[in-house]
């Protein structure tokens, strides 16, 4: 899946940094580390909560850091993990990566502030905590301890083969860069408390594959009891496994990841593993040129133990609030057709004896892939996976569901190329972290705040809702109310509902015999 997030990222690079000093060092897992005092923060950069994977550790679990003598200074994002998506990194790439950032406005280590941890998105391929847009003052000064933290992508962090499931002790292989994640917030829980933060009330959120994470790490026996709350902008994994990845149906199984593992060593020109791991990174980025779906999360009976629609569906999830949502205009990223006519041929292409269905439910206008088209991409990759979410959690758990729909763009013009435009994929993160660029309008910034004052609500209470902001009912299928995130906030039906259901009797049908692929 391709990622636009970096654009949004680009606009923000110009954030000017206040002044800072030093601060009293603190004592974690390893040693102490030295940030600086940035006015009402504190803030630490470049904290390592896992051994370097480098060497015999490429393609292992996480394993625990070695101490340091002396004071570790705090104070620079460290280099981002390898990849092969998007700009460079303002911090650059090495494989040794695994590293998280604090900004706390906790004055001592008794506050027990709530904790809101970031993951990136990046197509799994790509992403890092340095950008600009991902800086968390703003948000921590809201009262929360804000966390990002690094996790390996592309084929160093998503990478299966035989050899690597019969050396590991799960079984399996594959999901480094969830283990990296799961690692992280294994880290926060037992040090998190030295900055002032809850361990107890960890809320997890990310947008694109950091929110398609999110999901999995909802679903995952290895991340259970590391947080209290979910958040995930434009993400979600509810769609079956499939040979052939396609947007919203990206999951394989263990065996045939460990297949194109196999072939992947083979265009590497390696006989082993051992081998593998004596490669220079580029070499591997190289040699993954041309190989489909190898670098993304598989269903590999460990960390992820099962399509995640099943195991909602039988009570097998960590059952904590979710607060999820997606773009208005996701499908402008993703839709690379230009006429009516190919976009048929690829609805038929991909959905079979779907397509006459979601060709109704999703019509293009004339020869234009008009919204209504873009809106199948959107859906499948990112809306039914929110909807269906919202509705397993508030049906099966205990836990609230609450879901938005984010609408806010320049106005469009009657008649311009872009008249139909919407919002689309990864400009809603500049809004939740309230790093807008200086050309944002009033109007940019009424919404960022208030959605930065709906995700820390949530942060701190499981709940969105506070004083001076329109009420958010929590979702159900009872009551399936939407906010809607525009120039202002407001509820709202389900954008697209009867389109949804055609789509959902698709994903139901890819879950029987008759429609496994």
């Amino acid at each position: 899946m391709r990622t636009c997030w970096f654009v949004a990222l680009a606009a923000c690079a110009a954030l000017t940094p206040a002044a800072a000093t030093g601060a009293p060092p603190v004592k974690v897992e390893g040693g102490l580390v030295q940030g600086v005092t940035d006015g009402n923060l504190t803030v630490y950069k470049g904290i390592p909560f896992a051994a370097p994977p480098v060497g015999n550790l490429r393609w292992k679990a996480p394993q625990p850091v070695a101490g340091w003598a002396g004071t570790r200074p705090a104070d620079q994002y460290a280099p981002a993990c390898v990849q092969s998506m998007g700009g460079p990194p303002p911090s650059g790439v090495s494989e040794d990566c695994l590293y998280l950032n604090v900004w706390t406005p906790a004055k001592s280590a008794a506050e027990k502030l709530p904790v809101l941890v970031w993951i990136y998105g990046g197509g799994f391929n790509g992403g890092a905590t340095s950008y600009p847009v991902h800086d968390g003052a703003r948000l921590a000064k809201r009262g929360v301890v804000l966390v990002s933290l690094s996790y390996r992508v592309g084929v160093l962090g998503f990478f299966a083969h035989p050899e690597l499931s019969a050396e590991s002790p799960a079984r399996s292989s594959g999901n480094y860069g969830l283990l990296d994640m799961i690692s992280g917030l294994q880290w926060i829980s037992r040090n998190i408390s030295a900055f002032g933060g809850d361990p107890a009330r960890v809320t997890i959120f990310g947008e694109s594959a950091g929110g398609i994470a999110v999901s999995m790490l909802c679903a995952s026996p290895v991340a259970k009891g590391l947080f209290s709350g979910a958040i995930s902008q434009s993400g979600g994994s509810f769609g079956p496994s499939n040979r052939d990845p396609q947007p919203g149906e990206n999951m394989r199984l263990l065996a045939d990841a460990e297949a194109s593992g196999v072939e992947f060593a083979k265009a590497a020109g390696a006989a082993s593993i051992g081998e593998l791991r004596a490669l220079p990174p580029e070499k591997l980025l190289e040699a993954r040129r041309g190989q489909r779906g190898m670098a993304w999360p598989i269903v590999d009976g460990h960390v992820i133990p099962d399509d995640q629609y099943r195991l909602y569906e039988a009570g097998r999830f960590n059952d904590t609030p979710i607060l999820v949502g997606y773009n208005s205009d996701e499908g402008l990223s993703f839709t690379r057709v230009k006429t009516a006519d190919e976009y048929a041929e690829g609805v038929r292409e991909r959905y079979g004896p779907f397509a006459d269905r979601l060709l109704a439910a999703y019509p293009a206008a004339g020869n234009a892939v008009t919204k209504t088209a873009r809106d199948l991409a959107r859906d499948s990759a990112f809306g039914w996976h929110t909807w269906v979410w919202a509705r397993l959690q508030s049906a099966r758990g205990k836990g609230r569901a609450f879901s938005y729909y984010f609408d806010q763009h320049p106005p469009r013009a009657p008649g311009a190329p872009d008249a139909d435009h919407g919002t689309p994929h990864g400009v809603d993160v500049p809004y939740v972290f309230e790093n807008l660029q200086a050309s944002a309008t009033p109007e940019d910034r009424h919404i960022s705040e208030i959605m930065a004052a709906y995700w820390t609500n949530f942060a701190k209470r499981g709940d969105p809702n506070g004083e001076g902001l329109p009420a958010w009912p929590a979702f159900s299928d009872a009551n399936p109310v939407v906010m809607h995130l525009g120039p202002t906030a407001r509820t709202g039906p389900v954008p697209s509902a009867e389109s949804l259901k055609v789509l959902d009797q698709y994903f139901s049908w890819r879950r029987t015999p008759a429609g496994a692929r």
